[in-house]
């Protein structure tokens, strides 16, 4: 359970990336080695009965002093790279997985009354351990992320782990009475009610959990009618609720010049969007080509419902959110059956593997009309690693491509929000060139022929197969 929650826990601070998700898998096998090694060195030294309650009672605090820890140090390590990440990873889940995982060594020592049952007994010992973590993982992973806090589910398994030890302190302390001494049970309750105490103080980076982010909606000072959409403390989207064409972030300016150079404002497109967040682009498209069709694929349905409750989302027959992972609903979506395809998913700053590789690619052509257009938003950072490898991917499956983006970061001087657009028939580039001149706040160039040629260079290809793409997005 700790395990699972501890990628939604770092997750406001560091995203959750491959790394990430390695991360917190390392560090926990690290304190399961080390929480059993010890437990072991401790049961032939020590009476497990009397270690056991105190380390299930010590896990519970641990567990729960792990949100305050994490909260102030994530402020700390916001965005840090490779070794922060690991930092803030042993910081949520280390101690108090080292101390769960000295549990097994004390009981084994205390079933062992007879070696020659060594084997069954560990045997037993370590499939019930097995068929309780697979229990809880499902648990966790299935219901409990999907209804609770992550707050409350930490301090859920902290009071669970509290009880548990207290319960079997009595229950041992009856059978073979061995009083602990006076400073150390003082010292454990000063400690459990300081951690209770941090966790209450302890800023919290989440307005709303979904099963997926930990989002938050912040008014623009600037204007009464802006809402900013957080999602692990990125901005991921500007919606102006009085306003629906207006669009505030650089990269939704290129995709409404693309749409606007591919049909004139005014004339019906069908739309499909791959990402919904705060739906800003279904939006524009709604307001300026009415009768058309949006159709809005988001796997996070907490923030549906996020968008309905604080950016006033109206769903109807020209703007329809779908809840699913984008890769399913376009494999199953009828042939020939869109005009624009808006690439805007990601997870944390990336986009998912998945949906960045020549299979899925080959999907959204098979979606579009003969003339339709593919615009995919992505984010990189020097040396442009990843954004290479997808133009390489999206020209490998579309003849006519180009690249939107700003001078200096395609030159590989800073990051930033690049979009690619693709299609089957030639592009309008002259048309989206012009909108771009009139609808772009800030410079931005518009890569084709030998000049994205040879930006691209020998990139190679992703597929299903091979799509490094956190590794390819973190740089050399």
């Amino acid at each position: 359970m700790l395990e699972t929650v501890a990628l939604r826990l770092v997750g406001p601070y560091v995203g959750v990336t491959l790394q990430v998700t390695s991360a917190v898998i390392g560090v926990a096998l690290g304190a399961i080695a080390y929480g059993a090694w010890l437990g072991g060195f401790l049961a032939d030294r020590q009476d497990p009965r009397r270690l056991l309650a105190p380390a299930l009672v010590l896990a519970a605090i641990a567990t729960a002093v792990t949100l305050p820890v994490v909260r102030w140090a994530g402020e700390g390590l916001r965005g840090s790279a490779d070794t922060g990440i690991i930092l803030l990873t042993a910081l949520a889940i280390f101690l108090p997985a080292a101390l769960l995982s000295g549990v097994s060594p004390l009981v084994v020592k205390l079933q062992l009354g007879d070696l020659r049952r060594t084997g069954q007994v560990v045997g037993k010992l370590s499939s019930i351990g097995t068929l309780g973590g697979i229990t809880a993982t499902l648990v966790t992973g299935f219901v409990l992320v999907a209804a609770l806090p992550t707050t409350v589910i930490i301090l859920g398994v902290a009071v669970l782990l509290a009880a548990t030890g207290i319960s079997l302190g009595v229950y041992l302390h009856r059978r073979d009475p061995v009083p602990a001494p006076p400073r150390a049970r003082a010292l454990l309750a000063a400690v459990g009610l300081a951690g209770a105490g941090l966790s209450t103080v302890a800023p919290n980076p989440c307005d709303i959990e979904t099963a997926y982010h930990c989002a938050s909606v912040v008014e623009d000072p600037a204007n009464p009618f802006g809402r900013l959409l957080m999602l692990n403390s990125a901005r991921h989207s500007y919606v102006d609720l009085g306003n629906p064409e207006h669009l505030e972030f650089a990269y939704t300016q290129w995709l409404g010049a693309v749409a606007d150079a591919i049909a004139p404002e005014g004339q019906p497109l069908d739309t499909l969007h791959l990402g919904g967040g705060g739906f800003t682009m279904p939006r524009y498209l709604n307001a300026t080509r009415p009768g058309g069709t949006n159709e809005v694929y988001e796997i996070d349905g907490g923030l549906v419902d996020l968008a309905r409750r604080e950016l006033e989302l109206r769903a109807g027959p020209d703007l329809t959110p779908v809840v699913g992972d984008a890769r399913l609903l376009v494999t199953a979506r009828p042939e020939a059956s869109a005009d624009f395809v808006v690439g805007d998913a990601f997870g944390h700053l990336v986009v998912p593997w998945h949906l960045a590789t020549r299979e899925m690619a080959e999907q959204i052509r098979r979606t579009l009309r003969p003339t339709g257009v593919y615009a995919q938003n992505v984010i990189d950072y020097p040396p442009l690693r990843f954004i290479r490898a997808e133009l390489a991917t999206v020209a490998d499956v579309f003849p006519h491509v180009a690249l939107t983006g700003p001078p200096e970061a395609l030159a590989g001087e800073q990051g930033a929000n690049f979009v690619i657009v693709a299609s089957g028939a030639p592009l309008p580039l002259d048309a989206i060139r012009a909108h771009l001149t009139t609808t772009a706040q800030e410079p931005v160039t518009l890569l084709t022929g030998g000049d994205l040629e040879a930006f691209v260079r020998d990139a190679r290809v992703l597929t299903d197969d091979f799509a490094p793409v956190d590794q390819l997005l973190a740089g050399p």
